[in-house]
């Protein structure tokens, strides 16, 4: 099954814009996808994913730039002369037809022989470990079972690339989890190129080998799962990624890429990749798993201390999420194995290599690195 499915060497998508009625979809989205490479599309709905995924499968034309294969372009190509599968969110099954129909019928579509036929949806139908369900029809099945009948019939075409649209949006989070592992497993063992549209940043960071974080049509950051979690570009980059605590602060003093911030009431350092100066206003991020709370008094390790109250407390297993107020009223996220209650004073602290400090106004701070695009920006 593995023979014959990626053959292009890179695709690149140059300035890809995308208007809707004089609105902007998407702005200038410069890619380049390597053969065999897991990429996900990520972002707030309406941030111009699916829009970019839908113009790359031929559904939606271009209003700007240009797709190219192997330096051809194909942005003119209709649909069906792309060689790409697609994977919907609502599956799009034919509920009248059986599995083995179901993903049959692009073959056919393609007068692929019947022996062909019968020889590659028994080789699909293995792959995604449906074989006792063969002639069922999609409304005898669950939404996992279909989604699986969806991926089946999008790799029996042995797709150069394969694009999916939030595949598993409609499933519970059980299942989510298998198919994750799933997905991930079939794109390794057939070396699909698979692009991959999500607004869920865990789904993202365990199947992709590169993020593309859109925001308003535009790419914030593409980078690895690792360079996004450590090193987001902006403050939005940084919500998306998981940033909990993004708070507001004044620069107070600048000693290389190290910034010193008064920020809720006391000071905090934290280190920047932006040009950022003494006066200036600034966002303050920090991950939830990166406040510790710590007896009141004084941090042995000289660390800032944040003073708040706790509000809320989730139990997760083997931890706490923590909501708190800070006095000034400001809403703090904390995870924690420590046993706290509604209405206790707490006392937290972050280390210096794990807040980070971001340019307040968006259209100041670098977007994007140029350098990890891997096509011209």
């Amino acid at each position: 099954m593995s023979n014959h499915i990626s053959t292009f060497e890179t695709l690149e998508l140059e300035n890809v814009a995308r208007n809707f009625g004089g609105q902007a979809a998407l702005r200038g989205l410069n890619l380049s996808i390597k053969r065999g490479e897991f990429i996900a599309l990520l972002g707030p709905s309406g941030c111009g994913k699916s829009t970019a995924l839908n113009c790359m499968a031929g559904l939606l034309p271009l209003t700007g730039g240009r797709i190219l294969m192997d330096g051809k372009q194909i942005d003119q190509l209709p649909p069906e002369k792309r060689g790409f599968g697609m994977v919907f969110q609502n599956y799009a099954l034919f509920p009248h037809l059986s599995v083995e129909k179901n993903i049959a019928f692009g073959l056919e579509m393609r007068n692929v022989p019947k022996a062909e036929v019968k020889k590659r949806v028994a080789e699909a139908i293995e792959l995604v470990q449906l074989g006792p369900h063969a002639k069922k029809l999609p409304g005898q099945m669950s939404g996992g079972q279909q989604q699986r009948v969806a991926i089946a019939r999008a790799v029996v075409l042995r797709p150069q690339l394969v694009l999916m649209d939030e595949p598993l949006s409609n499933l519970d989070a059980k299942l989510r989890l298998e198919m994750r592992t799933e997905i991930r497993r079939l794109h390794q063992s057939l070396g699909l190129t698979t692009l991959y549209v999500t607004h869920d940043q865990e789904e993202a960071l365990s199947l992709a080998d590169r993020l593309v974080v859109l925001r308003l049509g535009q790419v914030q950051q593409v980078g690895t799962p690792e360079e996004l979690h450590e090193r987001p570009a902006n403050w939005h980059v940084a919500d998306f990624m998981g940033y909990r605590n993004l708070m507001e602060g004044v620069v107070e003093r600048v000693h290389g890429s190290a910034v010193t911030v008064s920020v809720l009431g006391t000071t905090m350092t934290g280190s920047t990749q932006h040009h950022v100066a003494a006066g200036d206003t600034v966002k303050v991020g920090l991950r939830a798993e990166d406040l510790e709370i710590i007896a009141p008094g004084h941090d042995s390790l000289g660390r800032s201390i944040l003073e708040a109250t706790v509000e809320v407390v989730e139990y997760q297993g083997r931890e706490f999420a923590v909501e708190a107020r800070a006095v000034d009223g400001t809403a703090l996220h904390v995870r924690t194995p420590e046993h706290v209650q509604p209405g206790q004073k707490i006392y937290l602290a972050a280390s210096p290599d794990r807040v980070l400090i971001f340019q307040s106004a968006l259209e100041d701070a670098a977007p994007v690195q140029p350098e990890l695009l891997g096509a011209a920006s």
